[in-house]
Protein backbone atom coordinates (compact mmCIF):
# COMPACT_ATOMS: atom_id res chain seq x y z
CA UNK A 1 0.00 0.00 0.00
CA UNK A 2 1.42 3.55 -0.84
CA UNK A 3 1.45 6.47 1.09
CA UNK A 4 -1.55 8.51 1.15
CA UNK A 5 -0.23 11.45 2.84
CA UNK A 6 3.03 13.36 3.65
CA UNK A 7 4.64 14.05 6.94
CA UNK A 8 7.17 16.38 8.23
CA UNK A 9 7.35 17.75 11.24
CA UNK A 10 3.81 16.70 12.86
CA UNK A 11 2.42 18.40 9.74
CA UNK A 12 0.60 16.11 6.86
CA UNK A 13 0.41 16.97 3.90
CA UNK A 14 -2.46 15.69 0.56
CA UNK A 15 -0.77 13.98 -2.55
CA UNK A 16 -3.08 14.69 -5.34
CA UNK A 17 -2.60 14.59 -9.39
CA UNK A 18 -3.79 17.45 -12.17
CA UNK A 19 -4.19 15.67 -15.35
CA UNK A 20 -4.71 19.11 -16.84
CA UNK A 21 -1.52 20.43 -15.20
CA UNK A 22 0.21 17.14 -15.63
CA UNK A 23 1.55 17.81 -12.12
CA UNK A 24 1.49 16.69 -8.61
CA UNK A 25 0.07 18.92 -6.08
CA UNK A 26 -1.39 18.80 -1.88
CA UNK A 27 -2.11 21.01 0.84
CA UNK A 28 -1.08 21.16 4.87
CA UNK A 29 -3.59 19.27 6.31
CA UNK A 30 -5.83 19.12 9.54
CA UNK A 31 -4.52 23.48 10.23
CA UNK A 32 -7.21 26.29 9.14
CA UNK A 33 -4.45 28.36 7.47
CA UNK A 34 -4.43 27.38 3.96
CA UNK A 35 -0.46 26.35 2.55
CA UNK A 36 -0.29 24.29 -0.34
CA UNK A 37 2.75 23.20 -2.42
CA UNK A 38 3.53 21.16 -6.28
CA UNK A 39 5.88 19.27 -8.03
CA UNK A 40 6.39 17.20 -11.20
CA UNK A 41 7.78 14.05 -9.39
CA UNK A 42 6.48 12.45 -6.00
CA UNK A 43 9.97 13.19 -4.70
CA UNK A 44 9.59 16.58 -5.75
CA UNK A 45 6.35 16.65 -4.13
CA UNK A 46 8.04 15.49 -0.82
CA UNK A 47 10.43 18.15 -1.09
CA UNK A 48 8.25 20.94 -1.98
CA UNK A 49 5.64 19.81 0.90
CA UNK A 50 8.81 19.47 3.58
CA UNK A 51 9.50 23.08 2.32
CA UNK A 52 5.99 24.25 2.64
CA UNK A 53 5.89 23.15 6.57
CA UNK A 54 9.40 25.23 7.56
CA UNK A 55 8.48 27.90 5.33
CA UNK A 56 5.03 28.28 7.08
CA UNK A 57 6.45 27.69 10.36
CA UNK A 58 9.20 30.17 9.60
CA UNK A 59 6.79 32.88 8.55
CA UNK A 60 4.36 32.62 11.62
CA UNK A 61 7.65 32.78 13.91
CA UNK A 62 9.17 36.17 11.58
CA UNK A 63 5.23 37.21 12.02
CA UNK A 64 4.90 36.54 15.50
CA UNK A 65 1.64 34.66 15.35
CA UNK A 66 1.55 31.12 16.87
CA UNK A 67 1.17 28.30 13.62
CA UNK A 68 -1.59 26.79 13.79
CA UNK A 69 -1.60 23.28 14.95
CA UNK A 70 -3.26 19.96 13.61
CA UNK A 71 -4.55 18.11 15.76
CA UNK A 72 -5.24 19.96 19.07
CA UNK A 73 -7.43 16.71 20.94
CA UNK A 74 -10.31 18.44 21.04
CA UNK A 75 -12.89 17.72 18.65
CA UNK A 76 -16.99 18.01 18.86
CA UNK A 77 -18.67 15.21 17.56
CA UNK A 78 -22.78 15.45 16.79
CA UNK A 79 -24.89 12.81 17.38
CA UNK A 80 -28.47 11.50 17.96
CA UNK A 81 -30.32 12.53 21.05
CA UNK A 82 -31.07 8.60 21.60
CA UNK A 83 -27.63 7.35 20.85
CA UNK A 84 -26.14 10.03 23.11
CA UNK A 85 -28.53 8.76 26.01
CA UNK A 86 -27.82 5.20 24.94
CA UNK A 87 -23.75 5.74 25.45
CA UNK A 88 -24.35 7.64 28.54
CA UNK A 89 -26.25 4.86 29.78
CA UNK A 90 -23.64 2.07 28.50
CA UNK A 91 -20.71 4.19 29.78
CA UNK A 92 -21.93 4.28 34.08
CA UNK A 93 -23.10 1.16 33.49
CA UNK A 94 -19.68 -0.71 32.29
CA UNK A 95 -17.96 1.96 35.38
CA UNK A 96 -16.09 4.07 32.45
CA UNK A 97 -15.29 7.61 33.62
CA UNK A 98 -16.78 9.64 31.59
CA UNK A 99 -18.66 9.72 27.64
CA UNK A 100 -15.17 11.12 26.60
CA UNK A 101 -13.44 8.00 28.10
CA UNK A 102 -15.96 5.96 26.25
CA UNK A 103 -15.63 7.86 22.65
CA UNK A 104 -11.78 7.62 23.25
CA UNK A 105 -12.15 3.80 24.00
CA UNK A 106 -14.57 3.32 20.84
CA UNK A 107 -12.01 4.80 18.83
CA UNK A 108 -9.10 3.50 19.74
CA UNK A 109 -10.57 -0.03 19.31
CA UNK A 110 -12.02 0.44 15.94
CA UNK A 111 -8.49 2.41 14.83
CA UNK A 112 -6.60 -0.79 16.08
CA UNK A 113 -8.92 -3.35 14.26
CA UNK A 114 -7.70 -4.72 10.71
CA UNK A 115 -10.28 -3.43 8.10
CA UNK A 116 -12.56 -5.92 7.19
CA UNK A 117 -12.43 -7.02 3.26
CA UNK A 118 -15.81 -7.73 1.85
CA UNK A 119 -16.42 -9.11 -1.65
CA UNK A 120 -18.96 -8.69 -4.08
Amino acid sequence: MTNKVLNHRNYLGSIEVSIEDNCLYGKILFINDLVTYEADTPDGLKLAFQEAVDGYLAFCKEEGIPADKPFSGNFNVRIPKELHRKASVYAVQHGISSLNELVKVSLSEKISQKPQVTST
